[in-house]
C-alpha cells in the first residue's frame, strides 16, 4: 500500500494539473466504446452524486458495490480546497464494500449527461470509469462507477482520524468548505438509510471539535 503523506509535506510538492478537455474526451469515449445507442445506464453514486447529482434519472435504487469502499483518499485542489490548502474528498479505494445510489439514465440523453459528469468528476483524472455490478433489492445492474486512481498523485492512503479532522477543517474551495462537504454526505448517508461507520465516526469528531470553538 502506497504510504500516507506526512503532515510535514508542503501541498504544492504533490503535482497537480488539470485535464484538458481532449483528455476528458478521449475518456468519455472509452467508457463509452461498448454503449448501444439509446440504450438506458447506470450510475452509481457514493458521495456528493448522492446528495448533488446535477442530472435527471429515470430510477434511484439503493446499491452495495464489492471490492471498494468509500474513503477521504483523494486530494483537492479546486472543489473543496486550493494548491496551496488541500482539502479531501471520497474516493473508492480497494477493499471492503460501499453502500451508495445507482441512478438510471435515459439512453438517448447519456451523451449530454455524460459530458456533464466528466466535467464534474474528470477534471483532474484521479477517477478510473469502471463498468462494475452492483447488488440493488431489485436484482444486479452493471454500473458506470468511478474507482480510486492509485496511481494518480493526489491519492492520499488512509490517515488517522485527527489529521483528517485537521485537513478537513482548514480547506475550503469552488463549492465551499470542506467541512460542509463531509458533513453533506454523511447526512445524506443517513437519510438513505446508509450506515458507513468511519464517516458517521468523522462526522462527530467534526461536530465535536466546531463546539470546542470559543465564542467570538
Amino acid at each position: 500500500m502506497k504510504p500516507a503523506t506526512p503532515s510535514c509535506l508542503v501541498p504544492s510538492d504533490i503535482p497537480f494539473r488539470l485535464w484538458t478537455p481532449d483528455e476528458r474526451q478521449a475518456s468519455l469515449e472509452d467508457a463509452l466504446r461498448d454503449w448501444r445507442k439509446g440504450e438506458d445506464v447506470w450510475v452509481f453514486g457514493y458521495g456528493s452524486l448522492i446528495w448533488r447529482p446535477e442530472f435527471d434519472f429515470l430510477e434511484r435504487r439503493k446499491a452495495t458495490l464489492r471490492g471498494h469502499h468509500r474513503a477521504l483518499c483523494l486530494w483537492s485542489r479546486v472543489n473543496r480546497g486550493t494548491p496551496e490548502t488541500p482539502g479531501l474528498v471520497f474516493g473508492l479505494d480497494r477493499g471492503g464494500s460501499c453502500q451508495g445510489m445507482v441512478y438510471r439514465l435515459h439512453g438517448h440523453a447519456v451523451r449530454e449527461r455524460f459530458t456533464a459528469l466528466w466535467q464534474r468528476e474528470m477534471s483532474t483524472g484521479s477517477y478510473l470509469p469502471r463498468w462494475l455490478n452492483c447488488a440493488t433489492g431489485e436484482g444486479p445492474v452493471r454500473a458506470l462507477v468511478f474507482v480510486m486512481n492509485r496511481a494518480s498523485p493526489s491519492y492520499i492512503a488512509a490517515l488517522p482520524d485527527a489529521e483528517v479532522v485537521a485537513i478537513v477543517r482548514r480547506a475550503s474551495g469552488k463549492y465551499g468548505p470542506c467541512t460542509d462537504y463531509v458533513m453533506q454526505t454523511a447526512q445524506a448517508l443517513k437519510e438513505a438509510g446508509i450506515h458507513d461507520l468511519r464517516l458517521q465516526r468523522l462526522a462527530r469528531l467534526l461536530e465535536a471539535a466546531e463546539e470546542a470553538l470559543p465564542e467570538s
